[in-house]
């Protein structure tokens, strides 16, 4: 064999040795590093992706608690606001029952006074309607009125002259229809009898028909309320 040629099979066969050296430390170093390395980077990434995620439930969580108090606040106090607004309407209602600002419905009785014309002392002045009203009040009436005009504490019942009585600063004429709202029976006791206002009344000649009803209807006084001597 020629040296030439020797020299040529050896080459090739170190440049094949290195080769295959080469290749099997490319596969040893895929094998035992490159994997590895890239489930480590996995594993890391994963764990970077929980937690943020785990973040941002935290604040997520957070914000709705927030919107929830917020939430149960409001409602706290819609229901305190509630509560309030109808305490101080029960207690406005209330007040407009006392001050006669308000329509009241309830039982009691209805006196019809008509004056007999046949004599002139039998006229109804101011004193005669002042007497049943006391007696009205005296039985428990919770409220009272003659011809629509709601009385009063300060309520005024005048004589004009000798042609009509003035109440609440109005002009009334007979006959009168007194109305009281209250326990029906002990309002119509209050003026029969001996001495009660309305046989006062049958005595002089006048006519007194009084009628209990289940459902009187008394209107609230329409004019202003105006204190002359009571200060803050």
């Amino acid at each position: 064999m020629k040296k030439g040629k020797i020299t040529m099979i050896i080459t090739v066969s170190i440049a094949c040795f290195a080769l295959t050296l080469v290749m099997f430390m490319q596969f040893k170093i895929v094998n035992e590093t490159d994997i590895t390395s890239i489930e480590t980077m996995r594993e890391e990434e994963l764990r970077t992706e929980l937690a943020n995620w785990k973040q941002k439930y935290e604040e997520t969580q957070k914000q709705y608690d927030d919107v929830q108090k917020k939430i149960d606040e409001y409602k706290d106090k819609k229901e305190n606001n509630i509560e309030t607004t109808t305490l101080i309407h029960n207690e406005l209602e209330q007040a407009n029952m006392l001050l006669g600002k308000t329509d009241l419905a309830g039982q009691g009785i209805e006196i019809t006074i008509k004056e007999m014309q046949d004599y002139d002392y039998s006229r109804i002045e101011d004193s005669d309607l002042i007497v049943i009203v006391n007696a009205l009040k005296n039985a428990g009436a919770e409220a009272i009125s003659i011809n629509e005009e709601r009385i009063l504490n300060m309520s005024d019942i005048v004589d004009i002259g000798s042609s009509f009585i003035k109440i609440n600063g109005q002009r009334i004429l007979a006959p009168y229809v007194i109305k009281a709202i209250g326990n029906k029976a002990y309002l119509e006791s209050s003026l029969l009898g001996n001495g009660g206002a309305a046989e006062q009344l049958k005595k002089m000649g006048h006519d007194v028909q009084i009628t209990q009803n289940d459902k009187v209807l008394i209107k609230k006084y329409e004019g202003n309320i105006n204190y002359k001597y009571i200060s803050d």
